[in-house]
């Protein structure tokens, strides 16, 4: 595992008169930093430094510093009406799930409710596989916006962040939720997490994301489709919705070579998230970044659910998003594609505009419509 150095560094005086380390985004400008050892002292060099949140030295140690810090004209709302508490899925290593549900008289009497029990949507939050988290404000806002429009239980699910933890952990990560979350539907009213034995309709199940918490998504999905997870009965997921999804290549799109005005992710944002994702020295066409390089999974095989792909136009990543959509169409798969074309990569979790209404509008339509086929 990766060594997490908090305390024993020091920017050479020198260095830092001429610029703050926070400032250094270009990780084709290393900066030479001091590390005290037991033995003495060690040159080492930061060979990544996103934003300063994230700095990842040559020696494969990691110092993180205070999350990003988004500047919106208000506070995220809470939803009324909307219960949530926390729960372990993996207990080894400390992983949770929110649980987001309705209050009874919420919920009673709404359409999609079927004897009490309200559809499942699963959710996993974005940040590039490096940043982010599930209980931060506005991915918690967000979760509890859909608890209560759709209305469902709603499930973020912590997962494991790399550098720390590369690529693949968080997709098994994922894979020991679902079995979590198959075991809670098994044990029914005999042992399993209340809220979800009171709630929770397994047999019609979503999964979705943001970000890289859509990659994730997709990946999930696939290995459900092939087997690899194993879920019915008694869990059956009746869709899946990918939001901005986080999809690269090796081959640039329009949007990354010639980017939309005002984007929120860069380019190189990415390109340095998926650096500190991927297993050291993979490519932008490894399969986890790429779901059609060489060596992914076909899914033209695959039983995949119906999809709403939701792909807003001022995104870089827009190219990549509409290339899913396009492949999944001609492989005859069920699929709907929502663009917005004056929104931004990860608008979904902004603060409520006309724009998130009328995505609610649409995922709730999806998911009405597609459970009442389970």
């Amino acid at each position: 595992m990766l060594q997490v150095r908090e305390s024993s560094v020091r920017v050479r005086e020198s260095e830092a008169s001429c610029k703050p380390v926070s400032s250094i985004l270009d990780r084709r400008s290393p900066i030479h930093i001091t590390t005290t050892m037991s033995g003495g002292t060690a040159e080492h060099v930061v060979v990544e430094d996103f934003f300063g949140v994230i700095k990842l030295f040559s020696d494969g140690s990691i110092v993180r510093g205070d999350e990003i810090t988004i500047t919106l004209p208000g506070p995220f709302p809470d939803a009324p009406g909307v219960q949530w508490k926390d729960a372990v899925y993996d207990a080894a290593r400390g992983l949770k799930v929110r649980v987001y549900r309705p209050s009874p008289a919420a919920a009673a009497g709404s359409e999609g409710n079927n004897n009490n029990k309200l559809p499942v949507i699963v959710y996993f939050h974005g940040g590039g596989y490096c940043i982010g988290a599930y209980d931060q404000p506005m991915f918690h806002s967000s979760c509890q916006r859909l608890a209560a429009a759709i209305p469902a239980v709603v499930l973020s699910v912590q997962y494991r962040l790399a550098p720390e933890h590369r690529l693949p952990a968080a997709v098994d990560d994922a894979a020991t939720f679902f079995s979590w979350l198959r075991a809670q539907a098994a044990l029914g009213s005999a042992g399993a997490e209340p809220w979800l034995a009171e709630s929770a309709d397994f047999a019609r199940t979503f999964v979705s994301g943001v970000s890289a918490g859509a990659n994730l998504a997709h990946h999930a999905v696939v290995q459900i489709a092939s087997g690899q997870i194993a879920l019915d009965p008694p869990v059956r997921v009746a869709g899946y919705v990918l939001f901005s999804a986080f999809f690269v290549s090796e081959e640039r799109t329009a949007t990354e070579s010639d980017p939309p005005a005002g984007v929120s992710l860069t380019v190189a944002m990415a390109d340095q998230l998926w650096r500190m994702a991927l297993p050291v020295g993979a490519t932008r066409d490894h399969p986890l970044a790429n779901p059609f390089a060489p060596g992914s999974p076909s899914l033209e095989p695959l039983p995949l659910p119906p999809a709403l792909v939701v792909a807003p136009g001022r995104d870089v990543l827009f190219g990549h998003v509409l290339r899913y959509a396009a492949r999944l169409k001609e492989m005859g798969k069920a699929m709907e594609l929502a663009e917005f074309a004056e929104e931004r990569h990860g608008f979904s979790v902004g603060q409520p505009s006309e724009a998130t209404e009328e995505l609610m509008g649409i995922l709730k339509r999806f998911v009405h419509h597609h459970a009442a086929l389970s």
